[in-house]
């Protein structure tokens, strides 16, 4: 017989968790930032465990989020930004190396890291994402990151 071993949505007591959001296009990520605190709420974290970091823009969310690793403190790290094509290949460079530092933040130090870093081509798209048709990205990411928590303490 196959055994299973998958996380679970019930918050581990005590977890600390490190949100970390990017202060460019505040006004989609400000609502990426409630959906993921009130999914940690509602999962059973602790207000008090949650600890929230700002950065400028999506670029500097990768240097930030290695700090918070390597600080030991926290269980895990929900990222959340937004960028937004524009009329140059700025958006490319940002997206790209925000996706690649982030994943290679979480595989280097071994903690469970919710990515929500939207990378879309419209604003539409965006508001599509934090929190109207398309869900609560931010949510979503501070789920995956209490589900990935459980099961690597089971690992």
């Amino acid at each position: 017989m196959t055994v299973i071993v998958e996380g679970h949505l019930s918050a581990p007591k005590g977890a600390k968790i490190a949100l970390l959001s990017s202060r460019f296009n505040d006004f989609i990520v400000s609502h990426l930032v409630r959906g993921a605190e009130d999914a940690l709420i509602r999962h059973g974290i602790n207000q008090d465990d949650i600890v929230h970091y700002i950065v400028p823009g999506a670029f500097e969310l990768p240097l930030t989020a290695q700090a918070i690793a390597k600080s030991g403190k926290y269980d895990g790290i929900v990222v959340l930004g937004a960028v937004i094509r524009g009329a140059t290949a700025h958006f490319d460079y940002v997206a790209g190396e925000a996706t690649k530092g982030l994943a290679n933040v979480s595989m280097q130090h071994n903690i469970p890291l919710g990515n929500a870093v939207l990378t879309v081509d419209t604003i539409e798209q965006a508001i599509e994402r934090s929190g109207s048709k398309a869900g609560n990205k931010g949510a979503e990411a501070a789920t995956t990151v209490i589900e990935m928590i459980n099961l690597h303490a089971q690992i």
